[in-house]
């Protein structure tokens, strides 16, 4: 019998009690209240181990998800375009398209729960499974996330602050908006752009013809925001399961380079007090948008204390690869054990950590270097653990695998990084 099969046995089960049942589980009209803790139980729908998670891409986040729930005894089948997939060198694959709706109801009827692991999965899809099976994510949030404005909305809506922005749909409105907002500003794509595609930084007057040529050939709505002065930029990752249960992972302080992240510092190099607010604006918004699974929030921090929310990313995140040997519970982990409503793990920092990206370019010298005994290593007393994500092909700038560097204190995980060759290309 399939995982769908199993779901579909229990909502028949209740619905020949007069239930009324849709995604997110079954309630029993009038139930007293052994009947109603039944119901209730129905709605939670723990998935236990043994079960199949199905999972809506197939790059490196699905492949370390599969890597931590295979620890926990669950099995996984991935939807991806690209054969032999990073996911699917650890699980089963249906090679096809994201908006491929037939392939979307295989990965269903061979799964007792779908997720996502990025949210440029195809919203439509994923709303046909929420409707046919069990998303416990849900479409709305992918929906909200997918598109910036309705992103900033949902932000605020949360009590958290964003940059000022403008919808932007012409030229003069570009204009007026600078003018309004004043420059430096950040033209975006509504919708798409990643590791900084779809942004232009816009410093002067002159640059806005230019830069509304180029952006408004992307098709898509356009947004402009107002550039924020920050001190750091830090991530908080949050974790709520469908019974409400919510914990957070410790912030993480990023640094980017050329708009993709460089390194991931933990903990954090801010005060006790930011910190703390952080973390409260991440259970928020988890909370108020309602997500299952993980989120994770990234925040600009000024000089004077002010937090804004940038983006949100309903997935486990790249800020959070740190948590896989500092933490007692990965993001990975979490992320299954939320998403099949287990009781959420301990997510506590074990150990000071950076973690660092590593890139196409990166490559060759990381490989002469596992080759090698390395005495700075040893000296500095750190530890370091590689992570593949087994590409095909090394691209300038592809993200190709990442490394934690675990130590006393972060500063020698720094000096490591910085002596090392492995980034000097």
């Amino acid at each position: 019998m399939s995982g769908g099969d199993n779901v579909n046995k229990l909502v028949n089960l209740f619905e020949g009690e007069g239930a009324v049942c849709d995604e997110f589980g079954c309630a029993i009209p009038g139930a007293e209240d052994g009947q109603g803790a039944l119901a209730e139980k129905a709605s939670r729908r723990a998935i236990l181990p043994g079960a199949t998670i199905g999972v809506l891409g197939g790059g490196q986040l699905g492949r370390m998800l599969a890597h931590a729930g295979n620890r926990l005894g669950y099995r996984f089948v991935t939807l991806d375009p690209t054969p032999d997939s990073p996911c699917g060198q650890t699980a089963a694959q249906i090679v096809a398209a994201y908006d491929d709706r037939e392939a979307a109801r295989e990965l269903a009827q061979r799964s007792d729960v779908i997720t996502y692991e990025f949210e440029n999965v195809d919203a439509g899809v994923a709303e046909m499974l929420e409707r046919e099976s069990y998303v416990p994510q849900g479409s709305k949030l992918l929906y909200t996330t997918q598109h910036r404005l309705r992103e900033k909305q949902a932000v605020e809506a949360a009590g958290a602050q964003v940059a000022p922005y403008a919808e932007i749909e012409s030229l003069a409105g570009l204009q007026e908006a600078a003018a309004r907002l004043g420059l430096p500003a950040v033209l975006k794509t509504a919708t798409g752009g990643y590791d900084g595609k779809g942004q232009w930084v816009l410093r002067s007057e002159d640059e806005l013809a230019t830069a509304w040529g180029e952006a408004s050939r992307a098709g898509t709505q356009l947004v402009l925001e107002k550039f924020i002065v920050f001190d750091k930029e830090i991530s908080v990752i949050a974790a709520r399961s469908p019974s409400g249960e919510v914990k957070t992972f410790p912030p993480a302080e990023n640094i980017h380079v050329h708009n993709i992240l460089h390194l991931s510092i933990v903990p954090a190099r801010i005060s006790d007090k930011v910190r703390a607010e952080a973390e409260k604006l991440a259970v928020s918004i988890a909370e108020t948008l309602g997500a299952v699974g993980l989120i994770a929030v990234e925040m600009f921090l000024t000089a004077d204390g002010e937090l804004y929310v940038n983006e949100l990313a309903p997935r486990p995140h790249n800020s959070g690869h740190y948590t896989m040997e500092a933490c007692r519970t990965s993001q990975f982990e979490q992320h299954v054990r939320a998403i099949c409503d287990l009781p959420l793990g301990d997510p506590s920092l074990l150990t000071p950590v950076v973690m660092a990206n590593i890139l196409g370019e990166h490559m060759e010298p990381l490989l002469e270097w596992m080759g090698e005994k390395d005495a700075a290593a040893e000296k500095l007393g750190v530890e370091v653990k590689v992570h593949l994500y087994g590409k095909a092909e090394a691209k300038h700038k592809r993200k190709m695998g990442h490394l934690n560097v675990l130590a006393l204190n972060v500063d020698a995980a720094l000096e490591w990084i910085a002596q090392s060759k492995i980034w000097r290309v």
